[in-house]
């Protein structure tokens, strides 16, 4: 009984972790997940405007971008802490992340023109209008993404290769954060 509830754990976490895969699209899903790593800084702090948090689907007018400490240096967050991504296929402000990636990558999503907390430069902040025809948050022509998995302070998936491409995290300056 044990080591049957022990496979089960094993499996679960293997499923909600991020790690690389080979091979697929942008909209096939996430297969073979590997290590994780947690940031060990403090992460933001909420801030009075509310932010679309990354499993409700929602979104806020005025969705709050920061820049904060991280184990890959200042990177972004949204508001309550959440890590935010750029995926290296998108070259352009146009997403390409959509069904299956974006269920595991949902997509950071306002209203109207986000806000840039402290940081953050705001000429850098815009939008671009998804497929649905909801707008997403982008940061030096780059769409941004949460991953689904993560909580508030943590940052599991920086530079690896998953739904066809690598993501990294997003340094103030609009770059990627360097391999860690």
């Amino acid at each position: 009984m044990l080591s049957r509830c022990c496979a089960v754990l094993l499996l679960l976490s293997v499923l909600t972790a991020c790690g690389e895969e080979t091979g697929q699209d942008a909209d096939d899903p996430v297969s073979t997940p590997s290590a994780t790593v947690d940031a060990t800084e403090t992460a933001p702090s909420p801030s009075e405007d509310p932010a679309r948090s990354p499993t409700s689907g929602g979104t806020d007018r005025g969705t709050r971008i920061v820049a904060s400490s991280s184990e890959f240096g200042q990177m972004l967050f949204d508001s309550t802490g959440q890590a935010i991504y750029l995926f290296d296929v998108e070259t352009s402000s146009k997403p390409r992340c959509y069904d299956a990636c974006a269920e595991a990558w949902p997509p950071v999503l306002a209203r109207g023109e986000p806000v840039a907390g402290q940081g953050v430069v705001a000429s850098l902040l815009g939008t671009t209008k998804r497929s649905d025809g909801t707008l997403q948050v982008t940061y030096d022509d780059h769409p941004l993404y949460f991953y689904a998995h993560e909580g508030s302070g943590e940052v599991k998936c920086h530079d690896v290769f998953l739904n066809g491409g690598n993501w990294y995290v997003v340094q103030p300056d609009g770059d990627p954060a360097p391999p860690g």
